[in-house]
């Protein structure tokens, strides 16, 4: 009886050892960044359907973004506004009348901070159709330079 209780604790500290050493390996490579999880995320721009944004950028004193309407009905009253840290604005310069399948240039004016940033996105418009306004919300995320 004593041999199989020392061989099935030889068998743990083994294996322990070896997990011990796995977390302490993964632990390292995310304290220095390799593991960031910021890194491995691209930049995107993310909205509900109908409306796709087909481009995006911070240009150092704006976030430009390529919106196309794809809702099948013509849109007015149309504006971006972007929440997020260093990022809050309702103020898009920008066509406010969108036909279906036209594409507008929409510009934000903010200064976001440094770093990563991840923001909420607010496309307001009205149908043309019916008079509602409505508020679709997505995400934006991408990456401002140090200056």
């Amino acid at each position: 009886m004593h041999n199989k209780a020392q061989a099935a604790m030889e068998f743990l500290m083994t294996y322990g050892w070896a997990i011990l050493i796995a977390i302490a390996a993964i632990g390292a490579l995310a304290y220095f960044g390799v593991l960031s999880p910021t890194e491995m995320l691209p930049e995107r721009c993310k909205l509900p359907s109908g409306i796709a944004c087909l481009d995006f950028k911070y240009d150092g004193a704006a976030i430009g973004m390529v919106i196309m309407n794809s809702a099948g009905f013509d849109m007015t009253n149309v504006s971006v506004s972007v929440a997020g840290a260093g990022c809050n604005t309702t103020n898009s310069e920008g066509s406010t009348k969108l036909k279906n399948g036209e594409e507008g240039t929409y510009k934000i004016n903010c200064s976001p901070l440094p770093g990563d940033f991840k923001g909420d996105l607010t496309f307001s418009y009205t149908n043309k159709n019916t008079g509602m306004t409505h508020d679709k919300k997505g995400k934006i995320m991408l990456t401002i330079p140090k200056n």
